[in-house]
């Protein structure tokens, strides 16, 4: 039997109701009691080795594969199976030396969209040892921080061959609840970026007007009555540049500091009065930097916040509606991804995190995250039935499908100040479609 990869049984799930149920689970992504000891960021690796191979190691022994070894145990011409963590040697990968010796030379700095090179190999790497990787493996797919299971052979050069490749699979999937008679949608919309020098509040407030009835014809109107929820994707304002360099602010530097964050609380205003809304970090919102970001403080929006619709989240965001499953992203783990790694489209990385059950793979080594000490919340339990990544270039969507049934609809929803476009998903058959809003006139 080939290695390629497993799925847990299906776990049961009751059915959901007409009305609509709403369940958060961000409790894991959330900081609370965690202190920061100068811990280092090898035990994320420890913990994420270990679960990952709890999980591997069952369908190694279930179907009787190859011996099973660690890296020092490996034997020329002895035909094997080793677990253990990726590491991929990029020729181009920034190094924090080289950017300081860069910053005292007089030669500008020309930074590469992506930081691909033919010369890139792997090595496996677990408690014992590393090996370097030889075969089946490419490096243009693969990138540092992935688990993986890998059947071949030591050769006479020190190299392990790579014959066969186990990966983790989408994980367990609770059923899709019976489909409902009517239509309940769910808008996804991301890069507002108030505050920016390109920014048009009038597109983001044809959204509003659009969502809440108050545009369009009677048709548009009655399937405006039919969204249920709002969820806002990271990256709601931005800050004008120059102000944030770590000196101390006039007091009209504060003022202009601030308007981003009133603007946007006003036109949240305007939703929450009549639908919940979700609010999520992004790169450029005040929150921390490193991944999971923490929810934006309810000071925030002292309009907003009064309502009980409003609910600011972290980044990742995972919760259920209706008994429909949703996870997603500001976009910081697939725009990484893409520097390390290539693919034919965003929804390819997306699709690549799922099946490597790891939201975040590229964390801590080029993305920056806490460092936890006995867990790796990134680690994905079960298949979400909705999977969105924020702050993409276009919208892109399609649906995939696992080895025991999982179903997961992809959706790349684009910067909204850039496109004005927003997502429109149906919770009926979780189909989904772009909502265009322009405001050029012509002349």
């Amino acid at each position: 039997m080939e290695l390629r990869d497993f799925n847990d049984h299906q776990s049961s799930h009751e059915p959901g109701v007409e009305v609509l149920t709403k369940q958060e689970e961000d409790e894991v992504f959330e900081i609370q009691k965690e202190t920061y000891r100068g811990q280092q960021y090898s035990q994320i690796y420890f913990a994420r080795l270990h679960l990952m191979r709890t999980l591997l190691l069952e369908v190694i022994y279930e179907f009787k594969f190859a011996a099973v070894c660690t890296v020092l145990e490996l034997e020329e011409g002895k035909e094997c199976v080793i677990v253990g963590t990726l590491y991929k040697h990029m020729k181009l990968k920034p190094c924090i030396l080289d950017e300081y010796s860069k910053e005292r030379s007089a030669m500008p700095l020309v930074k590469p969209h992506n930081f691909m090179h033919p010369d890139d190999h792997l090595v496996l790497e677990d408690e014992s040892g590393r090996v370097k990787l030889s075969g089946l493996l490419l490096p243009s797919v693969y990138i540092t921080g992935i688990v993986v299971a890998i059947q071949g052979k030591e050769t006479g050069a020190g190299d392990f061959l790579v014959q066969d490749v186990l990966e983790a699979g989408l994980p367990p999937q609770i059923e899709l609840p019976l489909k409902s008679k009517e239509d309940k949608y769910v808008v996804l919309v991301s890069g507002l970026s108030i505050g920016s020098s390109n920014s048009n509040p009038l597109q983001f407030q044809l959204l509003i007007d659009h969502i809440t009835g108050h545009l369009g014809d009677e048709k548009e109107q009655n399937i405006a009555s039919q969204i249920v929820h709002v969820v806002i994707a990271g990256n709601s304002v931005e800050f004008p540049r120059g102000l944030l360099n770590g000196q101390n602010l006039a007091a009209k530097d504060l003022s202009r500091l601030s308007e981003p964050i009133k603007e946007l609380d006003i036109l949240l205003n305007q939703i929450t009065a009549g639908l919940p809304l979700d609010i999520m970090p992004g790169p450029s919102d005040p929150a921390n930097f490193s991944l999971p970001q923490q929810p934006l403080h309810r000071c925030l929006f002292p309009g907003s916040s009064t309502y009980n619709t409003f609910r600011s989240c972290t980044n990742p965001h995972c919760f259920e509606l209706d008994n429909i499953r949703f996870l997603g992203t500001s976009g910081q783990n697939v725009d990484d991804l893409e520097k390390y790694s290539e693919a034919k489209d965003k929804l390819e990385f997306m699709e690549r995190t799922l099946k490597w059950r790891h939201l975040a793979p590229t964390a801590p080594n080029t993305l920056g995250c806490y460092p936890y000490t006995d867990k790796d919340p990134f680690f994905l339990e079960s298949c979400p039935h909705v999977y969105f990544v924020g702050n993409q270039d276009k919208y892109e969507t399609r649906v995939i499908k696992g080895s025991e049934g999982q179903l997961v609809r992809l959706i790349c929803v684009p910067k909204f100040n850039e496109t004005g476009v927003a997502v429109m998903l149906n919770l009926r058959n979780l189909e989904s479609h772009a909502l265009s809003f322009g405001t050029q006139f012509s002349t």
